[in-house]
């Protein structure tokens, strides 16, 4: 029980590890398609997969990329409660975005080429 447990955290970790360092990515992706308030880009994370991501985990990046200029944010009332802030992406968001997906395509294909099946690499005698 003990192992299993123990896999469960180690699986936990890793898999916050991977999204912190995918997260701006996919954030200005989501952006990307449309414009939106943080509480709607912590949904479509749900939504993707993502699990649970919290709000203190989203706004402060939104806030760090909007002080980068990757992303603008203008007021827009809501139809329920105060206005709230929605999120878009600019000019430099689409490149950094575009630089970015090229860099993860590099990325994952040198991780893909690591992981494949061992049967496809010859071992050494």
């Amino acid at each position: 029980m003990v192992a299993a447990e123990s896999q469960s955290i180690d699986d936990n970790d890793r898999q916050t590890q991977l999204l912190r360092g995918a997260l701006d990515m996919c954030l200005l992706a989501l952006l990307a398609r449309e414009p939106a308030h943080g509480y709607e880009l912590v949904r479509r994370m749900e939504t993707a997969g993502f699990g649970a991501i919290s709000y203190g985990t989203i706004y402060p990046l939104l806030t760090r990329m909007r002080r980068l200029g990757l992303v603008a944010d203008e007021q827009q009332v809501s139809p329920s409660g105060p206005p709230r802030k929605v999120y878009a992406l600019t000019r430099s968001g689409r490149a950094h975005l575009d630089a970015w997906q090229k860099q993860w395509d590099r990325f994952t294909d040198t991780v893909d080429a690591v992981l494949s099946p061992l049967d496809q690499h010859p071992t050494r005698s």
